[in-house]
Formats: structure tokens, sequence, C-alpha cells
């Protein structure tokens, strides 16, 4: 069973905790990576496919429209985050949290509930934050998953919060959560309106943990760590024992090797990054997310990445990073090439898809006036 105390882990976000991301987070010091948060009612349409030419485990979503390829929801690399990802689930609903659990559990590490982000696609229909309006609803779906998932795989369940409006209110639901069974509470020290721009309240955290250990619950903190040099700063500020974890988002979103004692500047860690998602097929527009992010916008490499449209133009741009993030040769006449190749190949393939149904076409109508022909003839037999 995953064991959370102490641990600096990878905050769960949507599209830039995918698969590379979380690889290039473990290479360099994260204990533990969340997956972004999946909403259960999507989870429980995909199919399990192993993925033997990537080594990965696939939960693909088939495609409703003929000719369109299916939708890779969430891809694990087992023999390198086996027993360290930590799934999150989106619901409101024991029920469907369960059936969802039960469907991708046997290859992640644990199940972690969103009940923190304030963002639309999380708090509709009662997900994310919103749980935290309705918490004996959120106990219930805790409780479900301790009972019907947990328990029977050994592995553990945790729930991701924000602080209510003050700290009585705050502990009242730590102390019902910890009574659910769960075995990680992380704590984002934000209340739901607040943004990231503001400064965390921290001083709960102290009067949080002490209910967390009665209980035998592990607790993380969350909001504005910069690395793990600086959550140990914070944790010895707050006086807090080392079993308190500590999860990074933002920063780590702009450099995945902030786990480590010594991150990378940004100009190394985008080759390391942009090797990863192309060893694992990872889809150029959210490799072109992760660019944007990681790249600081007054470099060149900013709009290099921008105008990149294939795997094969990220790792050729990422090659003229120089020693200090300087440009060792423009890429500019190779992306320009490489565009009007890909336009020419777009091109060709219309063509072929023109050609491919005007021959159906003509195909049946050949067939509907030998069908006529045939028609006219016995019409003629008859009346003769």
């Amino acid at each position: 069973m995953a064991n959370y105390a102490g641990k600096l882990v990878l905050a769960p976000m949507v599209r830039a905790g995918e698969l590379p991301t979380r690889l290039l987070a473990l290479r360099h010091g994260a204990d533990l990576v969340w997956g972004p948060e999946i909403i259960d009612k999507k989870l429980v349409q995909c199919q399990r496919v192993p993925n033997d030419e990537l080594q990965t485990v696939d939960y693909v979503l088939p495609s409703t429209h003929a000719g369109k390829p299916p939708v890779v929801v969430f891809r694990t690399a087992p023999a390198l985050e086996g027993g360290r990802v930590i799934f999150q689930l989106g619901t409101a609903s024991p029920t469907l949290a369960v059936r969802a659990a039960n469907t991708v559990i046997g290859d992640v590490a644990g199940i972690d509930v969103n009940a923190g982000c304030p963002k639309h696609f999380s708090i509709h229909a009662g997900m994310g934050a919103a749980l935290l309006r309705t918490p004996d609803t959120l106990c219930g779906i805790l409780r479900a998953l301790v009972d019907e998932v947990g328990r029977p795989h050994s592995k553990p369940i945790s729930v991701k919060i924000r602080l209510l409006d003050d700290l009585a209110a705050t502990l009242d639901l730590v102390e019902k959560l910890c009574a659910t069974g769960i075995s990680n509470l992380t704590v984002h020290c934000r209340t739901t309106p607040m943004r990231n721009r503001e400064a965390p309240i921290r001083s709960y955290l102290a009067s949080i943990f002490e209910l967390c250990q009665a209980s035998k619950v592990s607790l993380i903190m969350n909001g504005a760590l910069e690395g793990r040099k600086h959550f140990e700063e914070v944790r010895a500020e707050l006086k807090l024992p080392t079993d308190v974890g500590g999860m990074i988002a933002e920063a780590a979103e702009a450099n995945p090797t902030v786990f480590s004692l010594n991150p990378l500047p940004w100009h190394q860690a985008v080759p390391e990054y942009l090797q990863i998602a192309d060893q694992y097929r990872n889809h150029t527009s959210n490799t072109k997310y992760m660019m944007n992010r990681m790249v600081p916008g007054k470099s060149p490499f900013y709009q290099y990445f921008i105008r990149c449209k294939t795997s094969d133009d990220f790792l050729y741009v990422g090659k003229q990073l120089g020693p200090n993030g300087e440009c060792l040769s423009d890429p500019t006449e190779y992306l320009a090439k490489s565009r009007k190749e890909e336009q020419q190949e777009k091109k060709a393939t219309k063509g072929k898809l023109l050609q491919h149904h005007d021959e159906s076409q003509s195909k049946g109508k050949r067939v509907l006036e030998d069908e006529n022909s045939q028609e006219s003839k016995r019409t003629k037999t008859e009346q003769a």
C-alpha cells in the first residue's frame, strides 16, 4: 500500500498531469504522482487496452465517429510509475465512484477523490469543490470506496480538499473525513473563492495534522510550494513534523524537475520532456501546451514551439537549445518546410478521399443501373 507520509508529490493537473510530466517528475525526485482528474462517467465507458509497443496500459474511449481513432483517456507506464501513480477521480456518486475506481484500480497505487477543484469542469453536477458543501455525500463516497475498492485491493483511498470559511468548520469537516477510513488527506491551503495568486493560509495545518494523526491518516499540504527545498523550509517554519508531506502544482507545471534539490534549468528540462513525450507518443497538442508552460515567454523558443505541428518538429527545435538556453540554429526554415510538407500531405489525403468517394458513388450508380436494367427485362418478360 502506498505510503503518503512525508512525501513530496506531483499535484493532479488537467492537461499538465499526463504521462510525460509524471515520468519526468519521478525521474527527478517526486515520491508519488497524481494523474489529472477524470470523471467517473467517462472512465466507466473506457476499455483497458495493454499497449505492447509502448509498454503502457491505456484506458481508451471508443470513437463514436467512423474513421476517427479512439481517445486515450488515461495512459500509465507500469514499469516506471507502477506503485507510485495515484488516480484522481471526479465524482458525486458513491455507486459510480466505486464502479469507476474498480475499472482502474489494478493499474494504479491508489484512488484520490477530487473535492477541491473550483473550476466549472469539476464542480458541475456536484463534483470537485462542490462536495465541500455536501459533506454527507462526500463522506458517503469515501466510505464506499474504502469498503468496496480500497480494502479488497489493499489500496489506499484519499481525498483532496480546500479550506472552509474558518478553522472550526474546516476541522469539523476533517474529523468527518478521517472517520471514513481514508489513508491520506491533501489540503489545498486556500478557500474555494481564493485564486492561486493569493497567499495560502497555512496556519490551520498544525490543528489539521493533530486530527489526522489521531485517526492514523497522513497529511499533505498543497499551495504555493516551489520545490523540494522550499517545501522543507515551509515545513520547518511551521514546526510541522517530517510526516507531513507536500504537493506541488504550478511550479511543477513550469518545471517538473523541481522535486530535486537541484532542479534542471528550463532549457535542460525541455529536451528531457520532449524525449519522453516522443517515446510515449504524447498528443502533440498536449506537448505544445506543456512547452507553453515550461518555456519562458521572452525566449524565442516560445514562438518556435508554437509553430511545431509534429513530434519530429518538437524534437528538432529542442535540439537547437544551447547550454544556456540560447538558440544554436534558427529552426524557422525547417518549420516552414515541415508545414509545407504537412499541407501537401493533407491535400494528397483529401484527394484520395475524394477519389474514393467518387469511385464509390460511380460504383453505386452502376449497381443501380444494373438493377434497373434487370427489373426492366423482368417486366418485359412478364408482359410477353
